[in-house]
């Protein structure tokens, strides 16, 4: 795990959509939060990186990521070639101060993009001196089946990237456990999509908490094994009726998370020999 600085709860401008980058800011900034990551292609703001610089000098609230414009609604932004959003992501992290590039493997369908991609992330890495966290996905399921939408895999702990992003409701869709996938992942896991989600076939986003994954479990075990990387709040507000109702899910995982990324004391327990002696049990 990456313990090059001091772990950060920021939040995701995907979490207000459909406000915009700006609003992340200013509620970031109001609600207490330590920073921001920059979904590229959300909003036109979010492309213009002098007005993002902008936000951080008013706000005075860094921008700790760059999440990649590699959704599916954000294939033109920023050109049509994959490499060149890439290094474009990264020009923007170094811009703005920020350490990270979150990147999706690619789909399927782009098949020049996918056969050079573990090795074309590592000479990203080698020649930006950014880190580029490649985020777990999961299996589109259908009725009876599961399509594999991306390559070489929607598991990046299949392949020998350096730094890896873990998403709760992407585990949670994959039905897989992310107390589990975190473990797999071991060193290379740098970057938290700290969410949650049921199980449902929906990439779903729910407030940490609210959901099946053991959201609270892996945040005692990141703060446990001294995790130093950033904790993104990225939820869904999307049904928000209100501003108000939206404040309230982004304060709940905002306190859920500084509730459970606490380390644990060691709980020492003693038993009493036949002789009277007291000894210490090991756990």
């Amino acid at each position: 795990m990456n313990t090059s600085k001091t772990a950060r709860i920021g939040l995701s401008s995907a979490s207000v959509y459909p406000e915009s980058t700006a609003s992340c800011f200013e509620l970031a900034a109001r609600l207490g939060y330590d920073g921001v990551e920059v979904m590229v292609g959300i909003d036109p703001l979010s492309t213009q990186i002098d007005a993002v610089q902008r936000l951080v000098d008013y706000h005075q609230l860094p921008v700790l990521a760059i999440h990649a414009p590699c959704l599916l609604i954000t294939q033109r932004v920023w050109g049509t070639d994959p490499w060149g959003k890439l290094e474009r992501s990264a020009e923007a992290a170094k811009d703005l101060g920020a350490d990270v590039v979150v990147v999706h493997p690619p789909f399927r369908w782009q098949r020049d993009y996918a056969r050079g991609f573990v090795e074309g992330i590592a000479r990203l890495e080698a020649e930006t001196g950014i880190i580029f966290a490649v985020e777990n996905m999961y299996p589109w399921r259908a009725p009876g089946k599961g399509l594999q939408a991306y390559a070489p895999s929607w598991d990046p702990t299949e392949q020998t990237y350096a730094h890896t992003t873990l998403d709760l409701s992407h585990s949670s869709t994959a039905e897989q456990d992310c107390v589990e996938l975190a473990e797999t992942m071991g060193e290379s896991l740098t970057h938290i999509h700290l969410t949650d989600g049921t199980g449902s076939a929906k990439d779903e986003h729910l407030v940490p908490g609210r959901g099946t994954q053991r959201a609270a479990d892996l945040l005692v075990n990141l703060a446990n094994a001294d995790f130093r990387g950033h904790i993104i709040i990225e939820i869904n507000t999307r049904r928000a009726t209100s501003r108000s109702e939206r404040e309230v899910d982004l304060i709940e995982s905002l306190e859920f998370t500084r509730k459970h990324f606490v380390k644990t004391s060691r709980r020492t327990s003693f038993a009493v020999t036949p002789e009277g002696e007291i000894s210490e049990l090991t756990p």
